[in-house]
C-alpha cells in the first residue's frame, strides 16, 4: 500500500494505516459468502507525526463519534463488490475529512438588516393581523 497524499502539505505515511478485508453484507450475490471484500481502515490521528496541531484538534473535534476508546479513526466500506474499490473508497473518504479540517471555518461577520426590510416585515405582519381580524364575526357594542 502506497502513502496516503491529502494535499502539498500533508501525506499520511502507509505504516500509520492499517487495512482489514472481511466478509461483505453489500452486493455480490452468492460471492458474498466466500469473498473478503469489506475494508475497514484504522488510523491514529494523535500519533500521527505529519499532522498539525491546530488541524488535528479540528479534525478530533469534529470526528469524535468516530474514534475508538484507543482515540483511533474507524472507516469501512463495502459498497463495491472488490476489495480493491473498497480501499480506494475508504482511502479516498479519509482524505476528504482531513482536508475539510484543514482550515477553521470562517467566523461570520454579524449585520444589521436594513431599515427598508424592516419595514416591509412590519407591513406584512400588519397584513397578515388585518385578514385575522376581517374573518372575526363583528362584535356588537353596547
Amino acid at each position: 500500500m502506497s502513502d496516503l497524499y491529502i494535499n502539498p502539505r500533508l501525506t499520511i505515511p502507509a505504516a500509520e494505516i492499517e487495512t482489514s478485508a472481511s466478509r461483505s453484507s453489500g452486493p455480490g450475490g452468492q460471492n458474498v459468502n466466500k469473498v473478503n471484500s469489506k475494508v475497514t481502515l484504522s488510523w491514529s490521528p494523535a500519533q500521527c507525526q505529519a499532522l498539525g496541531d491546530a488541524w488535528r484538534k479540528r479534525l478530533l473535534t469534529r470526528y469524535a463519534n468516530r474514534l475508538n476508546r484507543e482515540g483511533r479513526l474507524i472507516l469501512q466500506s463495502q459498497r463495491y463488490r472488490d476489495q480493491p474499490r473498497n480501499l480506494a473508497d475508504v482511502r479516498g473518504r479519509l482524505a476528504e475529512m482531513l482536508r475539510e479540517c484543514e482550515f477553521a471555518p470562517k467566523s461570520r461577520t454579524p449585520t444589521r438588516r436594513t431599515r427598508g426590510s424592516q419595514l416591509r416585515r412590519l407591513d406584512a405582519k400588519k397584513r397578515v393581523g388585518q385578514k385575522k381580524t376581517q374573518r372575526q364575526k363583528p362584535r356588537i357594542e353596547e
